[in-house]
């Protein structure tokens, strides 16, 4: 890298973070810059000296993407004080972390990543991809259920987009949502009368997890390609 770019994408690049963690950084006084607090409008090359948390940035690592069969019980911020945070089971090869999250009592597809420009991208209102949710609840499902969760639910002062919900047995549906609001689901569940007791996430953008292949509480290398995205 010989063109200088912007601090928050360096650091993305150099997977310390997503570029909007990286801003936080910033703001925290984490990052210096040469020797110096860094500034949002800073641009740095590799011969810059960047440190965070006083510990300097030396080269930009390649960039990886692991799928992740996440257990119930794996708290998804990067805690290193809690016993249950994903922090202690992600790869030790290279410092990643996870696109979005996945909630504490739910389970399934977690994308991990060094790749911030991937991370942003992803997240990004503009930009969420599709993801698919197993979903079993507390007691036989209304007819009406699918209907009034496909059309928009009222939480958090705000209505739920319109999403796909299918009906699997008198107790399951699926749904496929393109929002990422905090536990969603479950509080869509709960205003239409019904509590959640399994969530398992199976598919983000075009990859499919394959429980077979990747078993609970490990992960794997996979490439971007796998997504089937565009990329910006």
């Amino acid at each position: 890298m010989n063109q200088p770019i912007r601090l928050a994408k360096f650091l993305g690049h150099a997977g310390v973070c997503s570029r909007r963690q990286a801003s936080r950084l910033i703001d925290a006084g984490e990052v210096r810059v040469n020797g110096r607090y860094a500034n949002h409008i800073d641009h740095v090359t590799e011969k810059d000296i960047v440190i965070v948390h006083g510990k300097q940035i030396t080269t930009l690592p390649d960039k990886v993407l692991y799928a992740y069969h996440k257990p119930v019980g794996i708290d998804c911020k990067l805690n290193e004080n809690d016993p249950a945070s994903l922090i202690h089971y992600l790869p030790k090869s290279q410092r990643v972390y996870p696109i979005g999250r996945l909630d504490k009592d739910s389970r399934g597809l977690l994308l991990l990543t060094n790749n911030g420009e991937l991370c942003n991208q992803m997240l990004h209102p503009e930009h969420h991809e599709k993801k698919v949710y197993l979903v079993k609840v507390d007691r036989p499902l209304d007819p009406l259920f699918c209907e009034r969760m496909a059309n928009g639910i009222p939480i958090d002062n705000k209505v739920t987009l319109p999403c796909d919900v299918k009906l699997i047995s008198t107790d399951r549906f699926m749904i496929t949502l393109q929002q990422g609001l905090n536990r969603q689901i479950r509080k869509m569940s709960q205003h239409c009368g019904y509590q959640v007791i399994d969530l398992f996430r199976v598919k983000i953008a075009n990859y499919t997890l394959d429980p077979d292949t990747l078993t609970e509480g490990t992960h794997q290398l996979i490439s971007i390609n796998d997504l089937k995205i565009e990329q910006k």
